[in-house]
């Protein structure tokens, strides 16, 4: 039988690539109804990647699930390879060759591999997030571009905060269910820690109405999205637990037509591999904070 995760891991790796594998089973059984989230946020990566006017030759989509921003990238002009690298491979047996299954965690490339890294919804789930953005660094090539969303830490404040009260009410605690995450303000400085160049970061929200909080919560299962904290509870949620929750949700966050609103917050993270071609920092506190407008300087 496989071991429990670690007492100082945060997050329970075999646990995300399950969930992950749940995910590829449900989005395919559903015809993609599921993934619509990660669709919608690779759009809005891919319109930030079409501001930069080069080419990437040789590109990495690093948490690629079933491959649909790999073969939208490689439609770009000038495009010659993308590797799909997943923790699912599940996931990856329809995604378009070449196929690696990696953990964001431990990239298995070798230095100065890629032109470009795109990620989507893949680098929340990472416990040492500079570690990995130092690896996502050195795997680029110099003057290479690093785009990523993942999101952030107003993520469903609406279902997090129904939870909260509907266990503290029922059971008299509460059980680990929000991953750490880093704020805005602090996302570029995690860039430049990690050695990009040209840091920059901004952020989406995203709302999503459902009939109910229970449809919001087969969506995550749908999504692969659901807890994976090593310190979870183990045990299934009480059924007065949950049944507290939904209502509670519905009481405190009502929309007008009946539905009620999921937020997803997404934060865009951009850098480049330092190249001696490239502009000079601005002086301190003059940077911009809009991820566009520094593609178009840099691209």
């Amino acid at each position: 039988m496989p071991s429990d995760p670690p007492a100082t891991a945060l997050f329970d790796r075999r646990a995300w690539r399950l969930h992950r594998d749940r995910a590829a089973r449900l989005t395919r059984g559903q015809g993609g109804g599921a993934d619509f989230l990660h669709a919608e946020i690779a759009d809005r990566l891919i319109d930030r990647l079409d501001l930069v006017s080069r080419e990437f030759p040789i590109v990495l989509d690093l948490g690629a699930r079933d491959g649909a921003l790999t073969r939208t990238v490689a439609m770009r002009p000038g495009t010659v390879q993308v590797v799909a690298a997943e923790p699912s491979a599940t996931f990856l047996t329809t995604a378009p060759a070449p196929r690696v299954v990696a953990d964001p965690e431990f990239l298995p490339f070798r230095q100065a591999s890629f032109d470009l890294i795109a990620s989507v919804m893949a680098l929340h789930w990472t416990a040492d997030l500079p570690g990995a953005l130092v690896q996502l660094r050195q795997a680029l090539k110099p003057d290479g571009l690093f785009l990523a969303a993942m999101l952030g830490g107003q993520t469903l404040v609406e279902l997090r905060t129904a939870l909260f009260e509907a266990e503290l009410a029922e059971e008299g605690g509460v059980s680990p269910r929000v991953s750490p995450s880093i704020e805005l303000g602090d996302a570029a400085a995690l860039l430049q820690r990690a050695g990009f160049a040209m840091p920059v970061a901004d952020s989406e929200t995203i709302t999503v109405t459902f009939a109910d909080p229970l449809g919001l919560m087969r969506d995550l299962r749908g999504m692969g999205e659901t807890n994976a904290l090593a310190a979870r509870r183990r045990s299934p949620m009480r059924r007065a637990t949950l049944a507290r929750a939904v209502a509670l949700y519905a009481e405190r966050f009502p929309n007008t037509d009946g539905r009620i609103p999921a937020t997803f917050e997404v934060l865009f993270l951009a850098g480049w591999a330092p190249h001696p071609s490239q502009p000079q920092p601005l002086p301190r506190g003059s940077a911009t904070h809009n991820l566009a407008d520094a593609l178009k300087k840099s691209g």
